[in-house]
């Protein structure tokens, strides 16, 4: 709480946003050399299959557009279908699905793998219409045998993803990007982490709770990404970029 209070009153929300933003910048490095580093041909097959997910997509995201459904667009799904290949994870979770790209690059991962399932935590967006429905509408149906998606917001769906003894091996962070709610989230996600697991959070330029807790983890990365900043974190990450995709894959 100490903590918390001098953040605010040193930084303020626009002032803790301006700090977070410029740590960031000073940080990031190149996302398609860092994947090209670690396995060059791996990465190349990341990033067609974003192409394609993009082109696939796109007729229905224009439809859904005109009709005035707007979910956002891709982002980080290189690096997400990167990561979900390379780890094999049993258990990704993942917060903020919206139209689901990030779903899609995880799924399509495990597909590939044939292992793995996707637990997703989404509130509806109120300001769209029959929200619910869409949710993950980029996702194709050949992919879903591996997802279970809630949609009560986190603080209700993580206690229904989160049972005792579910152990999470990569997660993605992009749903409340408050400074509240990504403490919440770290806590609650903290026991279930398995000692090899990778933390994945979008948008931290907008506070510094990611550089906080980059500074408990042996190892970071930060990667700019269409004009924002993805962090990358926990002990997975030093053992992938050690040792490779084909020591990870053989665990």
């Amino acid at each position: 709480m100490a903590r918390k209070a001098y953040v605010r009153l040193r930084h303020g929300h626009d002032r803790e946003r301006a700090a977070a933003t410029a740590w960031a910048a000073g940080q990031a490095e190149d996302l398609p050399t860092w994947g090209g580093r670690i396995d060059a041909a791996l990465w190349a097959r990341a990033e067609a299959f974003a192409r394609s997910l993009t082109r696939s997509a796109e007729p229905e995201v224009r439809r859904l557009a005109a009709a005035g459904v707007r979910l956002g667009g891709p982002g980080g799904i290189e690096l997400l279908h990167f990561l979900t290949l390379a780890l094999r994870p049993k258990v990704v979770l993942e917060t903020g699905v919206a139209a689901g790209w990030s779903t899609a690059a995880v799924l399509a991962a495990m597909r590939a793998n044939a292992a793995g399932h996707l637990y997703s935590s989404d509130f509806p967006c109120f300001r769209v219409p029959d929200a619910e429905r869409h949710i993950g509408h980029v996702v194709p149906d050949l992919l879903r045998d591996r997802w279970t998606l809630h949609t009560r917001g986190d603080r209700r769906n993580l206690g229904d993803i989160l049972h005792p003894v579910m152990r999470v091996d990569l997660v993605h962070y992009d749903s409340d990007k408050t400074r509240g709610g990504r403490e919440f989230f770290l806590r609650r996600v903290a026991p279930h982490l398995t000692d090899g697991h990778i933390l994945v959070m979008d948008d931290i330029q907008d506070n510094l709770v990611y550089q906080e807790y980059a500074r408990t983890q042996p190892l970071h990365r930060v990667f700019a990404y269409q004009g924002k900043f993805i962090g990358v974190t926990g002990p997975g990450l030093g053992a992938l970029e050690r040792h490779g995709v084909d020591h990870m894959a053989a665990r």
